[in-house]
């Protein structure tokens, strides 16, 4: 790369979390002043406390901070910044709020403006593209004005011209302005259509602040195949190979690969020649993504993302690359080389989210006690150079950090590169399974069902591959563990408590050396997952249930057993509320039970308690109404999605507690639904 002077000596970084790291962590390495902006949420974040100046942006809603373009420009200018770096999401993708950057005399780290409207709406940028001979998929804006009528009308004559053959008829409803799954449905044959645009047009107005969707067939069992791009001012433009998304829930990402498994020498041309001609078609310069979706033989323009992706670190690896940099050198106006680097080796990356796959991927809120990924090398960075294998990890949060309802539930992504794919695969799934998470539920056993499952393990991936084969709703089943990680799991935190409790007795230190602990009677310890019964006696441990089970130590917050001859550890952590107890039978979260319960508040039968802290977007029933099972009662609003609350069972609205606009916290009854009896 050609340097040039630099020009950029304090920049702004507009965003939170793990990307505004990610760019701090470049900005550190070559020398550049950083400036964070925090919410009111994110006072005590990472991401405040490691710029070199922090500004706040009062309020905690997303529309009152990182939203707020002329906040964020202000701020620049306060803190003395000359350069603004969008980070992905939020404003990263606003062609207004990249215009007002360059108006106030500022170096913006991306794309000119008119890219990034050209881009911004997917409407239009398919037509750009099909302009440029881009192959597209056909499809309709859905406008207000447009009647029932008139949908059906079009959605025929868009099945017409579509390439799904007969039999395939689902289609796919998408906000014209962002991404990230949000604004986005699926309407399966006989589907309620309307009512599926209306749903995404009001959560893309919601979440982006523009409700035009449009209508296109879905591609089933298609792949999700991207190109990253860099482009300099000088009209050199690199192709930076594929990367493999296919595995998504809700149409959004949580496992990326590059390069694709599945994707042919010939097929890397077609798809980089056009991303490349994508973006000269529009003048791009800096970092970007151009999407596409592939099935069989047909490849069509999905969408250009105009920032930087969340899972661009697998590029970096596969090329050696800092995207971040690039990005920085081309806007002081670098020149790249003629031909981007070749990609060695194979890298894969897990999303690590706070949720519940089991509840509809219910998102989660609550502190995060811990987070330790055994065997990390890098953070935040590309792997060293001649490095043949590096395990990665990009994360937002730290220890003790608490998990709002306000922003993306995003805790981590953890990147594995290695040789070859089945190595790379081998050694993120093993690092996801020995990672320490305690605090919140998350999609950790998803992710390592999924990079153990044979399919993936094939490389045979598409975008609906977590519903074919009904990974999210199967129970977390640790290798090797025979159904015995919860029973033993148990055992050893009800020890370790037994432990803890004698380390804590005054007349501990007066016991002679070698003493121990035995026990005449047993000793019982109930979790809300499992019942534990022993007995300790001078001949050894008698536990109920595991009859070839002895104890070989027990400390507060270590335990070793040994069943049928073989000896397992157990790392035992206790939280208020929770124990969470980790070992090679894999990890396991225990709910303790009182042993004399408080008296507890009645609630009725039949009352739909709140999942999360969320605010009440609309309710679909009234008072004294019939319902059946799974109708939905009403719609809450939550870290930036929309989340169904359905009736439990056939029966009669006995009350409807609250009202559109509400906001209500976690187990709050929202409505009683008295069941029928026949």
């Amino acid at each position: 790369m050609t340097l040039t002077p630099p020009v950029i000596g304090r920049l702004l970084v507009a965003n939170r979390g793990e990307i505004a790291r990610r760019v701090l962590r470049t900005c550190r390495d070559l020398g550049i002043e950083t400036v964070a902006v925090f919410s009111d949420a994110d006072a005590d974040a990472p991401h405040a406390a490691e710029a070199d100046h922090a500004v706040r942006l009062p309020g905690a809603e997303p529309a009152a901070t990182y939203l707020s373009a002329a906040k964020i420009v202000e701020a620049a200018l306060r803190a003395g910044a000359d350069a603004v770096h969008p980070g992905y999401g939020f404003l990263s993708e606003n062609a207004a709020f990249a215009r007002a950057v360059l108006d106030a005399g500022l170096t913006w780290i991306g794309p000119p403006p008119e890219a990034v409207a050209a881009m911004g709406s997917k409407i239009r940028a398919k037509a750009l593209m099909a302009a440029a001979g881009v192959p597209v998929l056909p499809g309709f804006t859905a406008g207000p004005d447009r009647s029932a009528d008139d949908l059906e009308r079009d959605v025929r004559a868009l099945i017409e011209r579509g390439p799904a053959p007969a039999g395939r008829r689902a289609l796919l409803v998408k906000a014209s302005a962002g991404g990230g799954g949000r604004g986005m449905r699926v309407v399966e044959p006989g589907g309620d259509l309307a009512a599926a645009i209306e749903s995404a047009r009001r959560e893309a107005e919601a979440a982006f602040g523009d409700g035009t969707v449009f209508v296109e067939p879905l591609l089933e069992r298609a792949r999700h195949v991207e190109v990253q791009i860099m482009a300099d001012r000088h009209g050199t433009v690199w192709a930076l190979g594929e990367r493999e998304c296919s595995i998504q829930r809700r149409h959004q990402k949580v496992i990326e690969e590059a390069p694709s498994p599945a994707i042919s020498p010939a097929a890397r041309v077609r798809l980089c020649h056009a991303a490349v001609t994508a973006a000269r078609a529009v003048g791009y310069v800096g970092a970007g993504t151009v999407e596409f979706l592939v099935a069989d033989d047909t490849v069509a323009f999905l969408e250009m993302n105009t920032r930087l992706q969340v899972e661009h670190p697998v590029t970096e690896c596969v090329h050696g690359v800092d995207l971040v940099e690039l990005q920085i050198r081309v806007a002081e106006g670098a020149r790249l080389p003629e031909t981007p680097p070749r990609a060695t080796g194979h890298a894969v990356e897990a999303r690590l989210y706070a949720e519940d796959p089991g509840r509809d991927w219910l998102p989660q809120a609550g502190v995060l006690h811990l987070l330790d990924v055994p065997g990390v090398d890098v953070r935040f960075a590309p792997p060293p150079p001649g490095a043949s294998r590096c395990l990665r990890l990009d994360s937002g949060v730290g220890n003790g950090c608490e998990i709002g309802v306000h922003y993306d539930p995003m805790l981590a992504k953890v990147v594995s590169y290695a040789p070859d794919r089945d190595e790379a695969v081998r050694r993120l799934a093993a690092a996801l399974a020995g990672a320490r998470i305690h605090g919140l539920v998350t999609n950790r056993d998803l992710l390592v069902r999924v990079l153990r499952h044979e399919a993936f393990r094939a490389g045979n991936t598409h975008t609906g591959f977590l519903t074919e084969h009904d990974l999210a709703a199967a129970p977390a089943a640790p290798a090797g563990s025979a159904g015995s990680a919860v029973p033993l799991s148990a055992l050893a935190a009800a020890l370790a408590q037994a432990a803890a409790n004698r380390a804590a007795a005054p007349v501990q230190a007066g016991l002679p050396a070698g003493w121990r602990n035995v026990v005449s009677q047993p000793r019982r310890t109930d979790f809300a997952e499992a019942r534990v019964s022993y007995l300790l006696t001078r001949d050894g441990l008698r536990a109920e249930g595991l009859p070839d089970t002895s104890l070989v130590s027990a400390a507060p917050d270590l335990v070793v057993l040994e069943t049928s001859g073989v000896r397992h550890r157990f790392a035992v952590a206790r939280y208020d509320g929770v124990t969470h107890v980790d070992s090679p039978l894999g990890p396991v979260r225990l709910t303790p039970l009182p042993r004399l319960p408080e008296p507890a508040g009645h609630t009725a039968p039949g009352s739909l308690l709140a999942p999360m802290p969320g605010t009440v977007l609309r309710v679909e029933v009234k008072p004294a109404g019939l319902v059946t099972a799974g109708q939905t009662v009403l719609v809450l609003e939550a870290m930036k999605m929309e989340h169904r609350i359905a009736a439990p069972a056939t029966g009669t609205v006995s009350a409807v507690n609250v009202a559109p606009g509400d906001r209500v916290e976690a187990g709050a009854v929202l409505a009683v639904i008295e069941e029928s009896d026949g």
